[in-house]
């Protein structure tokens, strides 16, 4: 066997080490640095233990540990660490070494860092891995993008760790250039946020049906035997299970308090630099940041009224219509997210391939779900298909859902429970749906006040017209839109 490894890892937090054990289960041999150098002797004397690892002190002996062309993939904190990274690593390698960046970093940055090594003459690969740590270990799903002619040097190793969905194939394949790997890594995030919102909102709902924790772990359990099911629906129904050591559930234990890494906020960041409406992921991300003022929400419970969250209908019939509620909203926060993938295909000139995306998600990462199958399809059968809402099958379903969405979301309001995130897909769709919005008013309105111009639905479209509404203005109008 070769004294050289096949690829370097560096950063060996969780995921990191997950990730070079699962590398090296494949038949793979890997170097590896961290930072703090005891971290690699600690590996190397334990979970690395009589294995197939070069255990490196240093990035030049990272470097000189690999057989050409080098591939180095990198699993720091995104931002500067990663550009420090580079302006270390770069130097000492030759052209044609690949280099990786596996971590969540902002797609831009990407963009810009696979331009700059691409005239060192370095193939550089952003690649969002989604899974967390036991994905890492078993397999994740992988989204790489950047450099082409990087892909053939890598391609064997990624796809030998990915998931396997069905019929064996891995959830990993080539995104597209630029930034378009981890773009569509951030978009996933961004529809996870969503999905996770939503269990969540259900959850709150069943607690106002006066429901306990193992109640609502069964009825989690059997919507994980339907066509919700899911990896957040299955590990919500074991949470719910689980009781701490004095036998009360773990769930109501737990700070309703939020975190986020950044990701989420990413995603409604380009949602508005790309003119993409994405409501329902947006509330989902505003939700956090509520739920972040613990402190002030119980100080304001004491003086905000509201009506009391006691249920006074058919708790079953409500249960059913909560399932048809979740799965309905569930569609329109892939569908916006879908949607943002496209205008950024669009703008970007990548070329996305939104059903193998999909396909991508159907194993190892956090969203994967039985219904991604039928997010290919539709793409399959319409190429040009522009919100996956129009897409037959998604179509019928929220037909058949609308009595039910629209009986949820009015519980929620007699009781008085948020559910941002179910409510803004519910808005979202109508809005969709409706032929004339009262933007026509809010033309007039920026017209009145700014000279904005506006549009009249008696002439095509394009011809800008403006009104001396106070008839003392001027005939001078300002920028359209």
């Amino acid at each position: 066997m070769s004294k050289l490894a096949d690829i370097g890892l560096i950063g060996m937090a969780v995921m990191g080490e997950n990730l070079m054990l699962n590398i090296e289960s494949k038949g793979f041999k890997v170097a590896c640095f961290n930072r703090s150098i005891d971290k690699v002797d600690k590996f190397i004397e334990g979970r690395g233990r009589d294995k197939n690892f070069i255990g490196c002190h240093s990035l030049e002996k990272l470097v000189s540990s690999l057989r050409p062309p080098r591939r180095i993939m990198m699993m720091v904190r995104a931002g500067q660490p990663v550009d420090e990274l580079l302006n270390a690593l770069i130097p000492m390698l030759e052209k044609g070494d690949i280099l990786i960046d596996g971590g969540n970093s902002h797609y831009p940055d990407s963009m810009r860092r696979c331009v700059e090594a691409a005239a060192r003459g370095i193939l550089f690969i952003g690649a969002g891995v989604s899974g967390g740590e036991e994905g890492a270990l078993k397999g994740p799903s992988i989204m790489p993008g950047g450099n082409i002619e990087g892909w053939g040097a890598i391609k064997t190793i990624f796809q030998a760790i990915a998931a396997r969905a069905d019929n064996n194939i891995p959830c990993c394949e080539w995104i597209g250039p630029g930034g378009s790997g981890h773009f569509v890594k951030m978009v996933h995030n961004g529809i996870e946020y969503g999905d996770m919102q939503l269990v969540c909102e259900a959850y709150h709902l069943m607690k106002g049906l006066g429901m306990g924790a193992a109640e609502m772990s069964e009825v989690f359990s059997d919507w994980n035997k339907s066509e919700l099911d899911s990896y957040l629906i299955e590990i919500t129904a074991d949470i719910l299970s689980k009781t701490d050591p004095k036998g009360k559930p773990l769930v109501e234990m737990i700070m309703d308090s939020a975190g986020q890494k950044g990701t989420g906020r990413w995603t409604i960041e380009a949602g508005l630099d790309l003119g993409v409406a994405i409501p329902q992921i947006s509330e989902a991300v505003f939700a956090r940041n509520l739920s972040a003022i613990k402190e002030e929400r119980v100080a304001a419970s004491r003086q905000l009224k509201g009506p009391s969250s006691v249920f006074s209908g058919n708790r079953q019939t409500f249960l059913e219509h909560l399932k048809f509620a979740v799965y309905a909203a569930k569609i329109c926060s892939y569908a916006q997210g879908f949607q943002l993938l496209r205008k950024a295909s669009e703008e970007f000139n990548w070329s996305l391939n939104f059903g193998q995306i999909a396909l991508l998600w159907r194993g190892g990462c956090i969203i994967r779900a039985r219904f991604l199958d039928r997010i290919n399809e539709a793409f399959a059968a319409d190429t040009k298909l522009t919100n996956l809402l129009l897409a037959p099958y998604f179509n019928k379903i929220l037909s058949e859902a609308q009595l039910s969405w629209r009986e949820v979301i009015k519980g929620a309001i007699d009781m008085g429970i948020p559910i941002p995130a179910m409510s803004a897909a519910l808005n979202y769709y109508d809005s969709y749906r409706c032929e004339r919005l009262p933007a026509n008013l809010l033309q007039a309105q920026r017209d009145y006040f700014g000279a904005h111009t506006y549009e009249r639905i008696d002439h095509p479209r394009g011809q800008f017209f403006h009104t001396d509404w106070t008839e003392s203005g001027a005939t001078t109008s300002s920028s359209s839109y």
